[in-house]
């Protein structure tokens, strides 16, 4: 009873003190003395009930308000002044949509599950089957990668930029600097770059875009990449035996005057022919000479000159009349490939036969590489389109535009909350040292302060004299 009596007349006492001091501040009078407005002491009693404390300290504050005033108004322009000396910086944005690669059962499902409630469970069962949004999870992951974070700095010189000795520590500020986020609905990802430069936080969000596009296309491992790689590997191998083949061909015919052994046949079988034929009219008609007008007639030599020239053109055409031993063979086979030297049309025909055999094989290893070139190159022209259908690509919705506004720093909120700050810690110090003067001088642990606070001082006092000598 006498404790709540107690506590009753202090609040009350309190109370009527803060009302007068109120009222003699708000009058433009001078503070009442603490002669005759004392500030009571905080003993038990008091701290029972709330309201005598905050309105001491109140008091207390409004006490010392022009020091707190002035350090109000200070931290004020400190805080202008840092907030303005922060630099600036200006943030790009870009969106991009990555390519679906959900079946039509699964978009049929999620269109069902979209315009019926009771079937999200199936829409959402078959997100996870057919693998509902992967991409965008896998392009995330690529954008944040380190083989596109090396290449934007060696790109861009960031190393000099970011003022950092060690790309590690240029890749961490890199991606402070760049926002990845993903809407989960729409698999729209959103790519936000920060820098004190416009034009370079454009070009850095662009340069995001381009180097994802290599890079997808360099890791791509679809089945029609795997198929045009081996086609144009094959493709490269039958295009060099051709060209062997062909070469091959070319010497053999170079060497041995056989251009078209079939049509050549033909040819010197025709050719032959008529000089056979002819051969048997000049015959005949020699005799005849012979039997009117001698061997020594001038009609008869030319007879038998014309015969003679005939038979030399026909055994040429066919070839000799020796026996056909191995040394013969080899004669006429050389014969025959250094025929082109000796000036001869075609080769006799008694050899065709023989370079037929050869012809034909190089004749027909040129027209299978011809074949196998033209099959594999129709295939390598369909993988590689195919290949262009597999390759995702990414879709730009809003491509990345110089910023005309700063992102950062916000002036007005950073000065308000060091202001608010300083505010603060300085209305904390005062009661700190209020209630510290309040403490009684024999307390220890006020004792130990005033023992270690001077030890402290000498000691930070000599290390600032060792620096300044150094």
């Amino acid at each position: 009873m006498a404790l709540s009596v107690a506590i009753h007349n202090n609040a009350a006492q309190c109370s009527v003190y803060f009302s007068a001091f109120l009222s003699a501040g708000w009058e433009g009078k001078t503070m009442i003395p603490n002669s005759v407005l004392p500030i009571p002491e905080l003993d038990e009693t008091m701290q029972i009930g709330h309201e005598p404390i905050w309105a001491i300290r109140a008091m207390l504050l409004w006490k010392h308000r022009r020091k707190l005033a002035h350090v109000t108004a200070i931290s004020l322009l400190v805080s202008l002044a840092v907030s303005f000396s922060i630099p600036k910086q200006y943030k790009s944005t870009t969106s991009i949509m990555p390519p679906d690669q959900q079946g039509s059962s699964a978009m049929l499902l999620a269109a069902l599950a979209g315009h019926s409630g009771g079937l999200g469970a199936l829409g959402s069962l078959a997100s996870g089957l057919f693998g509902a949004h992967s991409s965008t999870a896998l392009f995330i992951n690529l954008l944040q990668s380190g083989t596109v974070s090396d290449h934007l700095i060696d790109r861009f010189n960031l190393q000099h930029v970011y003022h950092k000795h060690y790309r590690i520590d240029t890749a961490k500020h890199l991606a402070r600097c760049t926002k990845i986020t993903e809407d989960k609905k729409s698999g729209v990802i959103t790519i936000a770059v920060e820098d004190i430069n416009r034009v370079r936080a454009r070009d850095l969000a662009q340069a995001y875009l381009d180097e994802l596009n290599n890079l997808v296309t360099k890791t791509n491992t679809s089945a029609a990449h795997q198929e045009r790689i081996f086609v144009e590997r094959r493709l490269h191998e039958v295009q060099t035996n051709l060209e062997d083949a062909e070469m091959q061909l070319s010497q053999f015919s170079t060497k041995s005057n056989a251009i078209d052994i079939k049509e050549q046949t033909r040819a010197m079988v025709d050719a032959g022919a008529r000089v056979q034929a002819e051969l048997l009219v000049e015959q005949s008609g020699l005799q005849s000479l012979r039997q009117i007008y001698g061997d020594s007639n001038i009609r008869v030599r030319e007879a038998e000159a014309r015969i003679a020239s005939l038979q030399g053109e026909l055994t040429k055409m066919t070839g000799s009349s020796a026996p056909l031993t191995a040394e013969a063979i080899h004669d006429d086979n050389t014969n025959s490939i250094g025929s082109n030297d000796k000036g001869e049309l075609y080769p006799p025909l008694r050899q065709l036969p023989r370079l037929a055999v050869s012809y034909t094989d190089l004749y027909r290893r040129v027209k299978v590489q011809e074949s196998v070139f033209e099959l594999l190159t129709q295939q390598y022209e369909m993988a590689r389109i195919e290949e262009a259908k597999d390759v995702p690509v990414v879709s730009v919705i809003d491509p990345p535009g110089i910023p005309e506004k700063k992102s950062f720093p916000p002036h007005l909120l950073i000065t308000l909350l060091l202001t608010f700050l300083s505010f603060t810690v300085a209305s904390a110090l005062i009661l700190m040292r209020d209630n510290w003067e309040k403490v009684d001088p024999a307390d220890p642990r006020k004792m130990l302060a005033v023992e270690v606070l001077p030890v402290l001082r000498r000691r930070i006092r000599l290390l600032r004299l060792k620096r300044g000598f150094e």
